[in-house]
């Protein structure tokens, strides 16, 4: 995992730096926003620590443009600042920071608030086979509007979670004590502001203070996001609810794998598979995985790479930039690689300088042809 600290004071940091020096963490550093934003591009660092005060482009600013960039606006930030500095960072909670700290900070403060974000390992620890998006959660939704958890249920129906519901705070504690829950999703908007008293007794209770809890609040409501952002909820999600975000969010939260939708290994060759309409999200976690996963095509002994764009329904800028990001990788790797698509991809294909002149093949066996691969 990366952390990336931006911040102009270099004694920061050193305190960062030797705060995680026991974990098997990879720590990044920029002294100002404009160096944030190319580090976070380049390196898509799992969490940003980010001072609000510094010259060049200030935290704010940095903020700002991280969040208007699909690929890189999902990376949780925690926002660094002064005592004095402290109404500014809640003003701009509603930008997207996940948690903010109040300088000086002690060593034991910065593990807690990051460990709550990222799953922190000792060096030399060992480590759980990381579960993936593919696999069975257990989901544990507390709301009180009906309509909410039929949409979200109807919403995440193509996943193989299984989401259980409960009304109020203590059916869920109860639930929680007699059945495994991987990530509870929790209303803001109880009665009586009862989900603050739930993330109280789940973070008190040994079987569930190290589940993630994830925060559902109305969009406009900035009091009660700021209010969870201080009680320690693993990450927030406004509403109206966008089923694509809150996937990847409780995707996150759990820290899922979400590679093996984008991926897969056949006999003798890898597809990079393209959804229907890739959101920023989809391209995000294309981008992240794309040189461990041809790594490990590598290392397998594979040597041909298939890229899927069937399932799509155009052709969009952030598919054509990412596709020649793959052709651009396999070059440079000397992988033999071949395109698939449909009829509209190669239509709309004549429509660009840059992908005029594609091959597209219709389909994966008249690809395999090309790259000699057997047909089974």
């Amino acid at each position: 995992m990366k952390l990336l600290t931006v911040d102009d004071s270099k004694t920061v940091r050193i305190i960062v730096r030797k705060a995680f020096k026991g974990y098997d963490l990879n720590i990044l550093e920029a002294a100002n926003g404009v160096e944030g934003l190319a580090i976070a591009a380049k390196e898509m660092p799992d969490l940003i620590l980010l001072d609000v005060t510094m010259p060049v482009m200030d935290g704010i600013e940095m903020l700002t443009k991280l969040k208007s960039n699909p690929l890189v606006k999902n990376i949780p930030v925690i926002m660094l600042t002064a005592e004095g500095g402290r109404d500014t960072v809640l003003k701009i909670a509603k930008i997207g920071v996940r948690d903010y700290m109040v300088k000086p900070f002690k060593e034991d403060v910065l593990l807690d608030k990051v460990g709550r974000i990222l799953d922190l390992k000792l060096v030399g620890e060992e480590v759980e086979a990381r579960r993936t998006i593919l696999d069975k959660v257990q989901l544990l939704m507390v709301e009180d509007k009906p309509a909410i958890v039929e949409q979200v249920r109807e919403g995440l129906k193509h996943t193989p979670w299984e989401i259980h519901h409960s009304t109020n705070t203590w059916n869920a504690v109860d639930f929680a004590q007699n059945n495994t829950v991987d990530l509870f999703l929790v209303s803001l908007n109880l009665p009586e502001d009862s989900s603050f008293e739930l993330i109280q007794i789940l973070r008190s209770n040994r079987k569930t203070k190290s589940v993630p809890v994830l925060a559902m609040v109305v969009k406009t409501d900035k009091n009660r996001y700021a209010k969870a952002q201080q009680m320690g909820f693993s990450g927030i999600v406004t509403k109206p609810l966008e089923m694509v975000e809150l996937e990847a969010r409780v995707a996150r939260c759990m820290n899922l794998d979400m590679s093996p939708r984008y991926y897969s290994f056949e006999q003798k060759y890898m597809v990079i598979r393209f959804p229907e309409k890739p959101t920023g999200i989809d391209l995000s976690e294309i981008s992240n995985n794309l040189s461990k996963k041809l790594s490990e095509a590598v290392d397998s002994g594979l040597s041909r790479i298939i890229i899927d764009l069937q399932n799509c329904k155009s052709l969009e800028v952030g598919i054509i930039k990412q596709v020649l990001q793959i052709t651009q990788s396999c070059r440079d790797l000397s992988l033999e690689h071949a395109l698939v698509g449909n009829d509209s991809i190669v239509e709309q294909g004549q429509s660009f300088e840059e992908t005029k002149n594609w091959k597209v093949y219709q389909s994966i066996e008249s690809a395999e042809e090309l790259l000699q691969v057997p047909v089974s």
